[in-house]
């Protein structure tokens, strides 16, 4: 595979109406809503229980699975409820800090891997991928180079953009406990040229202190989907990551901006993962915001505090409008992997009808992967198990510009996810 941002100059809008909107934090509700599968890999299990007093930064929830991070109290109160899902915990309003919370201290590498762990991140770009488990690469010296995703290109969401404007010398103090661990000799942070403040911010911070020197600030072109982490080391690196493989197989580690910026709070504070700053947004909300939600808070709470709705809310995304996951209602809470909360009315919503495939190739002419949407959609309909091994399937980044361009309106990226599930669902079955 060459040239992964091969794709047609597609135009999806960038609508960053709160990207100038500093980000509010929301005052603690009465309950907070912790979900046991808050990461990719194995969700945790309760480690409290009914009636148990918990304070804010406390374990509630972990596992001794390979792939997954615990979860801690985002409020201090009482644990009202457990199950196979979630812990419900009542806030008394208190928010008091578990008394053993305290910086990290770190002698070696396995000290550093350990204690990422334990501060429960995940990546913050909406993946949701164990941390801990991307920075423990087995071949050290061959890791040159760490890249920090800032472009932030799916629309509506400036979440990333606000952790930078606000937060930078935590990016930058982010940056160099990894330089420190993980011995990478090039630092680059991509960022989409059109966020002029945040790239102003990073450039004048970096020239101002020595110790930032060595770090890079690359102003990408803004486009869609730069931000999909396989194009966005070829975009800062010109090194592509071949199909099947790794960024690490190419000596390369990639962390949102966000995650970064928890870091380097992390390594002075030694408080984990508890809090989301995710936008707010769409057509149906009154008062667009960017918020610092404690984890676990509800949408509508989320809503509330954004002065409610303007519009009747016909889609709840969480996340962004390209690769964002609808929901039932606004009675979900968000979670480690929440960016950002996307509302629209029935106009913005409102979904044409599907016709036929036409054959006008739009679809793959627009895939910044190459692989071939129209045909894993048409053998995920036909349930044709042979042919979409032979499809690339897992290629697919859920960018989602295979089902913006389409003409037809046709599920393609659904289709390809659902064709991901279904290979997965082979190989877990011992028939792949």
């Amino acid at each position: 595979m060459h040239n992964l941002f091969k794709a047609k100059k597609i135009y999806v809008p960038h609508w960053k109406n709160t990207v100038n909107s500093q980000t509010e934090e929301i005052p603690i509700r009465t309950h907070i809503h912790l979900m046991l599968s808050q990461n990719i890999g194995t969700p945790c299990e309760p480690v409290v229980s009914v009636g148990d007093m918990v304070y804010v930064g406390q374990i509630v929830a972990k596992s001794s699975a390979l792939v997954s991070v615990p979860i801690h109290a985002s409020t201090s109160g009482v644990v009202e409820s457990v199950d196979t899902q979630k812990i419900v915990i009542k806030s008394d309003g208190k928010q008091t800090i578990d008394p053993s919370i305290k910086p990290p201290v770190v002698r070696c590498k396995e000290d550093f891997i350990e204690v990422v762990k334990q501060s429960g991140l995940v990546g913050l770009g909406g993946a949701g991928f164990p941390t801990y488990a991307k920075l423990n690469v087995k071949d050290r010296g061959r890791t040159d180079t760490l890249i920090v995703n800032a472009a932030e290109c799916e629309p509506f969401v400036t979440s990333d953009t606000r952790e930078i404007i606000e937060n930078a010398v935590d990016v930058l103090d982010g940056i160099c406990v990894l330089q420190k661990c993980l011995a990478v000799t090039s630092v680059m942070i991509g960022i989409e040229v059109h966020n002029k403040e945040a790239i102003s911010i990073l450039r004048s911070m970096i020239s101002k202190n020595s110790v930032y020197e060595n770090i890079q600030v690359i102003a990408l072109p803004a486009k869609y989907p730069q931000g999909a982490e396989k194009i966005l080391i070829e975009s800062c690196t010109q090194r592509v990551v071949p199909l099947g493989k790794l960024p690490g197989d190419i000596g390369v580690i990639v962390l949102n901006v966000s995650s970064v910026g928890f870091l380097g709070r992390y390594f002075k504070t030694g408080m984990p993962l508890i809090t989301r700053r995710l936008t707010v947004d769409g057509d149906a909300i009154k008062t667009p915001k960017n918020v610092c939600a404690p984890i676990g808070t509800l949408v509508k709470d989320l809503v509330e505090f954004c002065d409610g709705y303007q519009l009747p809310p016909a889609k709840i995304l969480l996340g962004g409008p390209m690769m964002g996951t609808p929901l039932a209602s606004d009675e979900v809470p968000i979670t480690k992997r929440s960016n950002a909360v996307t509302i629209f009315s029935q106009k913005q919503a409102a979904q044409h009808k599907e016709i036929a495939c036409i054959r006008c190739a739009r679809c793959a002419d627009a895939c910044p992967v190459s692989i071939m949407p129209v045909l894993i959609d048409q053998n995920v309909r036909l349930k044709n198990m042979q042919g979409l091994r032979t499809l690339s399937v897992n290629a697919c980044i859920d960018c989602g510009l295979c089902s913006f361009v389409c003409p037809s309106n046709r599920t393609l990226i659904q289709n390809v996810r659902v064709g991901k599930e279904l290979l997965y669902e082979l190989r877990e079955g011992g028939h792949a």
